[in-house]
């Protein structure tokens, strides 16, 4: 598009949940509760897993990863939530909106690959268990992590690049509670085609390749603990397994939900619903169930909060 042709807006107007004054203080509290469980939550499964010398392993040091981007990813989100239920201004400038719409593309596309690497690290440490140390070198380790984060923001910038590229003529209401892509290609009131395009590119070659690398992984770990003899044997395996498995499927199935399907399909009120799921819900629980469904987390939690009291 030609550009005179694009019209600039200075500020975007974020409808969020309800008008209903007397749902602003409830929305409030809960997602300020949320939010809150969520930092706590992941700041104490990173300030035990980088205090415990126990938990100095690969599997914990993705799983620190993985809180960071927790933490990021809801700090993009809610804090500016909060402050548009409690004070009722739902302005938001456009390079803001631009920038939560960037960091919450790149803590999402991060989050895809460090999944495919903490499954990587559960192959190895379930199927190759005598050269398990050989596979995850520190140096490995390092170098998955930095490649999740540096891949990560990759797809990020190029979305965010044609949207800039978008105009917005007609109206500059987001019909939701942040800026997320789906409700910014509604708005435009350009073709939204190339964009759309790099989209499912972006979905067909990076993460659909990191998805189902991640599933045969765990195809390949739960055939390798139904060959083990004991029932022991099993459960002990399984355990070191099923956090990650049941984050995973969480995770891919609220991602899938929401962008793999067409945006003349899209409708405001399941784009919120999956939305709070995803960038609220998903964050808060990810240390709880790693925390509920691990004894050696568990073991350093209790350390920890020893320590502190």
């Amino acid at each position: 598009m030609d550009v005179e042709n694009m019209t600039m807006v200075a500020e975007f107007i974020i409808l969020g949940f309800s008008d209903n004054p007397e749902l602003q203080v409830p929305l409030f509290l809960v997602f300020l509760l949320i939010y809150l469980i969520t930092l706590l939550g992941n700041l104490v499964i990173i300030a035990s897993t980088c205090g415990d010398p126990h938990l100095h392993t690969p599997m914990y040091f993705f799983l620190s990863n993985l809180s960071l981007i927790d933490i990021c990813g809801a700090s993009n989100i809610i804090p500016k939530l909060l402050g548009i239920v409690i004070s009722r201004d739902k302005t938001i400038s456009y390079a803001g909106c631009i920038a939560q719409l960037y960091f919450y593309m790149g803590f999402g596309c991060t989050s895809d690959f460090l999944f495919t690497a903490m499954a990587f690290d559960r192959y190895a440490a379930v199927c190759q268990p005598l050269r398990y140390s050989l596979i995850m070198s520190q140096r490995v380790c390092v170098l998955l992590a930095a490649a999740s984060w540096i891949i990560g923001f990759l797809p990020s910038e190029m979305i965010t690049a044609s949207v800039t590229r978008l105009s917005f003529c007609a109206t500059n209401v987001i019909s939701h509670f942040f800026c997320d892509l789906l409700p910014l290609l509604k708005l435009s009131c350009s073709d939204t085609t190339i964009t759309q395009s790099i989209l499912f590119a972006i979905g067909a070659l990076m993460e659909m390749p990191a998805f189902f690398l991640t599933f045969i992984s765990y195809i390949f770990i739960i055939s390798a603990i139904l060959r083990i003899r004991s029932a022991e044997g099993k459960l002990k395996a399984f355990n070191t397994c099923s956090s990650h498995l049941t984050v995973f499927f969480v995770y891919y199935l609220s991602l899938f939900c929401m962008y793999l399907r067409p945006s003349s399909t899209y409708s405001q009120e399941q784009g919120q619903i999956l939305s709070v799921f995803y960038t609220s819900v998903t964050p808060m629980l990810n240390p709880i169930i790693y925390s509920l469904r691990n004894k050696e987390v568990k073991n350093a939690l209790r350390k920890f909060m020893r320590s502190r009291l």
